[in-house]
C-alpha cells in the first residue's frame, strides 16, 4: 500500500466552533472580497438563517458589502438553478460568493463558481456525465468563496465535488475539480440546532455512507482510512444525541466535523460507490432525499455485495465499537450490517421507501437508471443484484407466495 501512488489534500481552511459565523465579514475581507452574493434557499429564509447572515453585514458595516441574495435553489441542485445563479452574480457585479445551507445550496454555489470561471452560460453543456478535472489542467478559480453548512451530512463545504441534476438528460451529473471547493468552511453548530430530527438523522447517515464507501474503496490509502474511521467513530457516538437533543452544541459540532472528514476521505478515494450509485437513481426517479436514500440502501447494498466489504470489514467493525478480534469476516460483516440497521432504527429512520408509495411498474426503470448513472462507470452493480436490492427497499406489500417464502 505504501508504495502505491496516492494523493491526499485538503485545500479548504476549516474554522469550527459555536458563533464562528460572526467572523464572516472579516474572513471575506481577508480574501480580498468587496461585493458578495449569498447563496441560500427559501427554507432557510423561513427558518431565519438567511437573516442571521444578512445581519452580520448590516450591524457591522465594513469594506465588504452583501449585494444580493440568491435563494432559488431546489433540492438536488438543478442545472437551471445554477444557470440563473450565474446570471444573478453577474447582474450584481459581485466578486465573491457565500453559500449557506445543505448540500444542494453548497453544490449549486460550487457549480456556479466553476461556470463563471469557464465563462459559459449553461452548465448542461459542460456537465453531461462525470466531468473530472485534474491539475495542471484545472487551475485556481479567483473567486473568493466561503461555505457555511447548515446540515452535517454532505460535507459539500470542503469537497471538490458538485452534483448537479441535468434536467435535459434526467440524471445527476458530477463535477470533480480540485479548485471548486470553498476557500474557507465555517462550521458553526448554532446554525444546525433547528434542524428537524429526521433530517438530522438522514444527513448523518449520508456522512456515514461517505465514510463507508471511502474506507472500502479500492483506492483507499492510510490517510483516507484515518479520516474515514475517525469520522465513523464520531458519527456513531454523536448522531443519536444530535437527533434526540437537537440543542446539544457539542454533538452538533462533532457531527459537522465528522461530515467534513468523511467527505474528504470519500472525495480522495472515490471509485466503487454502489450505495451512492443506487441513491442517485432513486433520488432522480422518485425525488427521495439523498441522505434518506443512502440510509435505506446502505445495509442492503453491503449485504448484496459482500466481496467489496469482506477484506477490511474487521477494521471497520472496530470503529463502530464492535469486538472484531478473531471474528471471521463473513460473521463480522453480518454484525456490522445489523449494527447499521439498529442505529438507523434508533435515530428514527425507516428501512424501506414505503412512505414514497412506489409502484411495481416504475421500479422496472431502476436498473437502467442505476447503470446509466455516471458513478456506475467505475463499479457496475450486476442488474440482478440491483433488482434484488430494489425489491427489498421498495416497501411494497408482499404477495401470498412471497409471504409464504419468508
Amino acid at each position: 500500500m505504501t508504495t502505491a501512488f496516492t494523493r491526499f489534500g485538503v485545500r479548504t481552511e476549516i474554522i469550527s466552533g459555536a458563533g464562528t459565523r460572526t467572523l464572516l465579514p472579516e474572513l471575506l475581507r481577508g480574501l480580498g472580497a468587496k461585493r458578495a452574493v449569498l447563496f441560500t434557499d427559501q427554507g432557510l429564509n423561513r427558518a431565519g438563517i438567511t437573516d442571521k447572515i444578512k445581519e452580520l453585514f448590516e450591524l457591522m458595516p465594513g469594506p465588504v458589502q452583501l449585494v444580493g441574495v440568491f435563494d432559488e435553489i431546489e433540492q438536488d441542485a438543478k442545472a437551471e438553478n445554477v444557470n440563473k445563479a450565474a446570471r444573478f452574480v453577474k447582474e450584481c457585479q459581485a466578486d465573491a460568493l457565500i453559500s449557506v445551507g445543505g448540500g444542494s445550496v453548497l453544490d449549486a454555489c460550487k457549480a456556479t463558481k466553476w461556470l463563471l470561471h469557464k465563462r459559459h452560460h449553461d452548465i448542461r453543456d459542460l456537465m453531461q456525465g462525470t466531468t473530472r478535472e485534474m491539475w495542471p489542467k484545472a487551475q485556481p478559480i479567483p473567486i473568493p468563496h466561503i461555505a457555511i453548512p447548515t446540515t452535517a451530512g454532505t460535507g459539500a463545504e470542503v469537497s471538490p465535488i458538485a452534483v448537479v441534476y441535468n434536467d435535459q438528460l434526467k440524471i445527476k451529473t458530477n463535477l470533480s475539480s480540485p479548485f471548486i471547493n470553498a476557500d474557507i468552511a465555517v462550521l458553526d453548530p448554532e446554525l444546525t440546532v433547528g434542524l428537524p430530527p429526521k433530517i438530522t438523522a438522514f444527513t448523518g447517515y449520508d456522512a456515514l455512507t461517505h465514510a463507508v464507501e471511502a474506507y472500502f474503496s479500492p483506492r483507499a490509502n492510510p490517510m483516507t482510512d484515518a479520516f474515514a474511521l475517525q469520522a465513523t467513530r464520531m458519527i456513531v457516538e454523536n448522531l443519536p444525541m444530535a437527533v434526540s437533543s437537537g440543542a446539544d452544541l457539542q454533538a452538533r459540532a462533532n457531527m459537522l466535523m465528522a461530515s467534513s472528514m468523511a467527505i474528504t476521505s470519500f472525495s480522495l478515494a472515490i471509485t466503487a460507490i454502489p450505495v451512492h450509485n443506487m441513491a442517485h437513481a432513486f433520488g432522480a426517479k422518485f425525488g427521495i432525499p439523498h441522505g434518506l436514500a443512502n440510509a435505506v440502501l446502505l445495509p442492503n447494498v453491503m449485504a448484496a455485495l459482500p466481496q467489496l466489504y469482506l477484506p477490511k470489514i474487521n477494521g471497520f467493525a472496530e470503529a463502530l465499537g464492535l469486538s472484531a478480534r478473531d471474528v471471521e469476516p463473513q460473521e463480522c460483516l453480518q454484525q456490522v450490517i445489523a449494527y447499521i440497521r439498529e442505529l438507523r432504527t434508533l435515530v428514527g429512520l425507516p428501512d424501506t421507501f414505503a412512505e414514497f408509495g412506489l409502484d411495481p411498474e416504475s421500479l422496472t426503470q431502476i436498473v437502467p437508471a442505476v447503470l446509466r448513472d455516471p458513478t456506475a462507470l467505475a463499479f457496475k452493480i450486476p442488474p440482478d443484484t440491483i433488482m434484488k436490492i430494489t425489491q427489498e427497499v421498495a416497501g411494497l406489500p408482499l404477495s401470498v407466495e412471497e409471504e409464504a417464502a419468508r
